[in-house]
């Protein structure tokens, strides 16, 4: 199997199913109950926040356990919302947010509140000029996603964090899951206040993740009914898949230098082949993107048929979004970069990790050439 959908969700470690089956045998009483059972599991609990305190480079306290990117996304831009709303109503993103952010906004909107969504250049860049000019007296919260889920975009993250520090009173939120371990960021240093990321995109178990939000920052918890996560996030935490969270991210953080430089090197041989392949347009850019991620189109073919041909071969690629691949239609980050309804509709992503190999890239170039011509000959026949 050659499985190209890591965008999606990756492939545990097996250090980290390892680590979730002992933490679930041994250490399966509740950490809120008092008795010493509780209190070892409480133990656990609070070492595997203070790792992934240390390699974000931020405070034990700043770290909240959610079950993955999209309760964090939730949890940040509406509990920011809800909670400050008496000071303002206006929030603003951008125009290329992964689904689980357009549609929180979505439902604020529903709800009263003003969100100016930035456009973005060709590229799928916003600009510090355009954030400028939407901001209002009653703007409360900026939330921009740091690697685009399907073009691999990379955002001025640290650059907008900068001019923000100017606006105290706006609070910035970033979504990272795309980004951890794979584009760098310094948390502390982009004047982030909250950030949101997911065990697994990083060879974590589904169901875990992480939102570091800045001490001192307040918040409206969505759940209640709990002491827990310090009164933002009531539930019984998952102890098991918070400590296979954190051995995910040690074991990512551990490959990440080495790993950049490799999936870099594969995302360059990707974009040279496919580029000289007829139909076939890149829609990812090169300069400002991440390495594990190359969109492209291939005009004139649907690409859910590409997407079944190559599954045939034993060959995963996808379309858009996990959380929205399944929707018919052109896809909505590429139509804001200012591409055709054709590209935008017909555009497949090819998304690695750090164990993807050349061989594997170089079969998948060979078979999906093949694919294409297939397919033409087909079409070719229909007429």
């Amino acid at each position: 199997m050659i499985y190209l959908d890591n965008s999606a969700t990756t492939k545990p470690y097996p250090e980290v199913l390892e680590t979730f089956q002992k933490t679930a045998a041994h250490y399966f009483a509740n950490p809120s109950s008092i008795h010493s059972k509780g209190n070892e599991v409480e133990r656990l609990l609070l070492q595997a926040r203070k790792l992934i305190s240390e390699m974000l480079y931020v405070s034990p306290q700043e770290i909240l356990f959610t079950s993955g990117g999209t309760e964090g996304n939730n949890l940040a831009i509406k509990g920011i919302a809800l909670k400050h709303q008496s000071r303002g109503k206006h929030i603003i993103t951008t125009s290329v947010e992964h689904p689980s952010t357009y549609e929180s906004f979505l439902q604020l909107e529903s709800l009263g509140f003003d969100v100016t969504y930035l456009p973005v250049d060709t590229k799928g860049r916003v600009s510090i000029e355009e954030l400028e000019k939407a901001l209002q007296d009653d703007t409360i919260l900026v939330s921009v996603l740091h690697v685009n889920n399907e073009t691999g975009t990379i955002q001025p993250v640290e650059e907008i964090g900068r001019f923000l520090k100017n606006y105290p009173k706006i609070f910035f939120h970033v979504d990272y899951v795309q980004g951890a371990a794979k584009v760098p960021l310094n948390i502390k240093g982009a004047n982030i206040d909250l950030c949101t990321i997911s065990g697994h995109k990083v060879h974590g178990l589904k169901g875990t993740g992480i939102l570091y939000i800045r001490e001192g920052v307040s918040l409206s918890p969505l759940f209640t009914g709990g002491e827990q996560e310090f009164n933002k996030r009531a539930g019984t935490e998952n102890v098991p898949g918070i400590a296979s969270l954190a051995k995910a991210l040690r074991l990512s953080f551990e490959r990440s230098k080495d790993g950049r430089e490799h999936l870099q090197s594969l995302k360059e041989l990707l974009f040279h082949e496919l580029s000289n392949i007829e139909g076939i347009v890149i829609n990812t850019p090169m300069d400002v993107s991440a390495p594990h991620i190359l969109n492209f189109s291939v005009l004139e073919t649907k690409p859910e048929v590409l997407i079944h041909a190559l599954e045939e071969e034993n060959i995963y690629i996808s379309t858009k979004s996990a959380c929205s691949s399944k929707e018919v239609g052109a896809s909505r980050v590429l139509l804001a970069m200012g591409m055709s309804e054709e590209r935008a509709a017909s555009a497949l992503r090819v998304s690695m990790s750090f164990e993807t190999t050349r061989e594997e890239i170089m079969i998948f170039i060979k078979t999906l050439k093949e694919v294409v011509i297939q397919l033409r000959l087909v079409m070719k026949g229909a007429r």
